[in-house]
């Protein structure tokens, strides 16, 4: 009995194009970097704290849109339309953030990897053997290290989904219902939209520590300016 090989769909296939497509045009970015006098570590260090900037601006954020909508709880006159306006606006504000620190961790990951899997590589192109384990032993320290600040991101990242969530039905159902009603719904939320704004932010402010740590961790190697990367 024949067996006919698996026909993948057309998602799968568009989507394994996507990611070869990534992977193509990211070894030529580091190509061309690299073609300038900067490696990949160079490359690792600027993502890093383009994530810890871009984590630093979320935070902020996060908490000026807990502010407004604490503030909207207090309502005492005025124009609810104007009031779910600057809701929506701060809302939209803290989207726009989020999406940016998923890109940047996205990009440290990106050049970790590629950073770890040529030194991995170049090992073996070592003749002293001394020098050899010394290498290992700091690729190994700088993995460990790698390891614990995308975990601190990664976790951080993972909290702001859940608090995006509730700030988004709650400005959805104002925009349905702008009355008194709708404000006092409101503030049953806002005990549980603290305590979660508060825990994104102890996250993000311990991964930025981590970030600050691994920079400083690297800087020894790393001395040259980067061109601005906006990854």
């Amino acid at each position: 009995m024949s067996h006919r090989p698996p026909i993948l769909s057309l998602e799968g296939l568009l989507q394994s194009l996507g990611r070869y497509l990534v992977t193509k045009c990211q070894k030529l970015y580091f190509r061309a970097i690299e073609s300038t006098g900067h490696h990949k570590r160079d490359i690792l260090v600027s993502r890093v704290e383009h994530a810890r900037d871009s984590l630093e601006e979320a935070k902020i954020q996060f908490q000026t849109a807990l502010d407004k909508f604490s503030q909207l709880t207090r309502f005492d006159g005025g124009s609810l339309e104007d009031m779910y306006r600057e809701l929506k606006l701060e809302f939209d504000y803290s989207h726009s953030k989020a999406v940016a620190v998923q890109n940047r961790i996205d990009a440290v990951q990106d050049v970790a990897l590629a950073l770890f899997a040529e030194w991995e590589v170049e090992l073996d192109q070592y003749s002293n053997r001394s020098l050899r384990n010394s290498s290992r032993q700091k690729l190994k320290l700088t993995q460990q290290h790698y390891t614990q600040l995308i975990t601190a991101m990664r976790r951080a990242e993972g909290k702001i989904d859940p608090v995006l969530r509730v700030f988004h039905d709650q400005v959805l159902y104002l925009k349905h219902n702008l009355n008194a009603k709708a404000i006092a719904s409101l503030e049953h939320e806002l005990g549980a939209l603290t305590v979660g704004v508060s825990g994104l932010i102890g996250a993000m402010e311990r991964s930025i520590t981590r970030a600050n740590d691994f920079v400083n961790s690297l800087n020894g190697s790393t001395t040259k300016a980067l061109p601005v990367d906006r990854r």
